[in-house]
This record gives structure tokens, C-alpha cells and sequence, in this order.
């Protein structure tokens, strides 16, 4: 069965394909021993001297962890902390541990931690191994690290984990991979600090983010931006290489565009031949695809920041949690 047909079984009321019983059977023994060997110290999670906030979520695929992990850089910034971010980098080229510089390149470090860095400024830093990766971060005289997409990395010891639930799609079928779309088992939400909603209606005790789209910034010339209003009533390529293409899609509709959907993998290679669609209508993306699309972009390409919203109430939480 298609990858893709499957991962749309994942959220439909029938039973999962009866050979990704056993698989997710086995997925949640080697899981579940893993989470056990640190719990009990077997294996050894490495503690930094500044407190750790790890992000993430326990659904494969995207909830919204990188738009929530700009949200607490200048929520804790705007808080008097010096944030700084530890990424695994994925699809990026670094093999080694690497600190970004203010213009990193996608293609090395991966383009969710290009965007994080590119976005707020704040010292990032990324590796395979968190705790080296975290520590180049240290010598950046950051107060508090934030590990996006770390949820499942204990190897690096936290003190707060914040989860991500996707509103709409939750969780699925709630069954473990490859029957359904869990890393880990839905009782993992009962151990987290903080389970914050993207979307849809939060659940009892759940913190409700939402994602606000109102501008686009031409890629061609960065300085030059234009209302989302102001593409209303027009039709538009939309491009999305994320974890769940749809929300961006809707996304744009809801603000009134007519749009021709462009769905590609989450971190997607770009290439010019990926955007030979004919014709000038314009081309609206992510951010995250912005990013990698810079050095051949043409104008009227656009990006699309989404910018997420939470209450103050739980920075503030957030925030006196640190301090400890």
C-alpha cells in the first residue's frame, strides 16, 4: 500500500492494514524499553547547566512544532531570558555539531533550523547529538535552551516537555507506527508539562494555539510585502513542503484565494523545474520552503509567514518554570 495511502488510513474509522499489527507491536516493545533505560537511568541523559524546554509532539508528521518554537524564543526573550535553540537538523548536511551563523544555508543545516535562526535572531545550534549540539550554545551566553522537535531525543535531559497536538487531526487512530501515526503511546500526553493545541478545540488542560497568516513577503525583494488581503479573489500556486500541506492550503482559501494546491514531502529538495507551472500567476509558499527557494526564486514569489498565537498567561508560566 502507498506511504500515502496509509498515513490517510491513520485518521479513518476501519482497522489499519492487518500486517502493521505485529510491526507496530514490535515499534512499541523497542519504544517503550527505550524510554524505560533512561527513566531508570540505564542510559544516561546529559544535563546542561541552563534549564532545557524540550518541543515536540508524539504524532508523525507536522503539528506546528517550529511555529511554537519561535513563539516561546520571543515570549521568553520579551520575558528577559536569552533563548537559544538546539535542532537535530534534519535533511540538512551537517555531520558534525554546528552553531548557524545569521545567513545559514538550508542545504547544511537543515531548513527548519535556518528558519528559526532567519526568524528571531536567536543562537541555534544543530547536531545528531543534542547534549554537543547544545552545548555550542552555552559559549552564546543563552540562559535557557528551547529543543525543537526533541521530544523523543532523551539523550538530552529537560526540565519542561511542551507536546503539540495537531486540533484537527489529534491523534488519529491512536495506534503506534506503522498501524497508526504515534511515536509514542497517547498516555505520554499525561507525562508532559504543557500539551498546547494547534487549531481546532483544545481539550480540558490543553493550552490553544492558533496560527495567524496576514502577510506575504516577496522573496525577490525581501523588503517589499503585501497584505494576504490583497491576493483575495485571485487565483494562485500554493506551495507547501510540510508535514501536513493541507493547513496552508485551507490557510490561504480562508483568506480568500483561489488556490491551485502544490503539495510536496515535508523538507522537500526545491529545484526551478519544481515550480514550472506556466504562466505568471503568483506563487505563494511557506516560509520553511522560502528559505531553500531563495537563490533561484522569480518574482512574484512569495512567502508566507505563519506566526503562532498563545496566551500570555502560559508564557508567563512558562516562564517562572525556568526560573527555578
Amino acid at each position: 500500500m502507498p506511504g500515502e495511502s496509509l498515513q490517510q488510513r491513520w485518521c479513518e474509522d476501519r482497522p489499519p492494514p492487518w500486517w502493521t499489527l505485529p510491526l507496530a507491536g514490535l515499534y512499541g516493545v523497542v519504544s517503550g524499553l527505550r524510554r524505560t533505560l533512561y527513566r531508570h537511568g540505564w542510559l544516561r541523559a546529559r544535563k546542561l547547566p541552563v534549564p532545557v524546554a524540550v518541543v515536540g509532539n508524539i504524532v508523525a508528521g507536522g503539528a506546528g512544532k517550529t511555529p511554537l518554537t519561535i513563539a516561546l524564543v520571543e515570549g521568553l526573550r520579551a520575558r528577559g531570558f536569552k533563548p537559544g535553540v538546539v535542532s537535530r537538523g534534519y535533511g540538512g548536511a551537517a555531520r558534525t555539531p554546528l552553531l548557524l551563523d545569521a545567513r545559514p544555508d538550508p542545504v547544511v543545516v537543515g531548513d527548519e533550523p535556518a528558519l528559526v535562526r532567519m526568524r528571531t535572531g536567536a543562537p541555534v545550534a544543530v547536531g545528531a547529538d543534542r547534549p554537543d549540539a547544545a552545548r555550542l550554545l552555552l559559549g552564546e551566553k543563552v540562559d535557557v535552551i528551547i529543543a525543537d522537535d526533541g521530544l523523543q531525543h532523551y539523550a538530552l535531559a529537560r526540565d519542561i516537555e511542551i507536546c503539540v497536538v495537531d486540533g484537527a487531526r489529534r491523534l488519529g487512530n491512536e495506534r503506534l507506527l506503522p498501524a497508526g501515526p504515534l511515536r509514542e503511546p497517547a498516555s505520554r500526553l499525561r507525562e508532559v508539562e504543557f500539551v498546547v493545541c494547534n487549531g481546532g478545540a483544545p481539550h480540558a488542560g490543553e493550552i490553544s494555539m492558533r496560527l495567524v497568516l496576514d502577510e506575504a513577503i516577496e522573496l525577490v525583494e525581501p523588503g517589499r510585502t503585501r497584505s494576504l488581503d490583497g491576493f483575495s479573489g485571485q487565483r494562485v500556486h500554493a506551495v507547501a513542503g510540510i508535514g501536513h500541506p493541507p493547513r496552508f492550503f485551507d490557510a490561504l482559501r480562508a483568506a480568500g484565494l483561489e488556490v491551485i494546491e502544490h503539495p510536496f514531502p515535508d523538507h522537500h529538495h526545491y529545484s526551478i523545474s519544481d515550480f514550472d507551472f506556466g504562466g505568471s500567476l503568483p506563487v505563494l509558499m511557506t516560509e520553511k520552503d522560502a528559505v531553500k527557494c531563495r537563490p533561484f526564486a522569480r518574482e512574484n514569489w512569495w512567502a508566507v509567514p505563519a506566526t503562532a498565537v498563545l496566551p500570555a498567561s502560559f508564557l508567563d508560566q512558562l516562564a517562572v518554570r525556568m526560573r527555578r
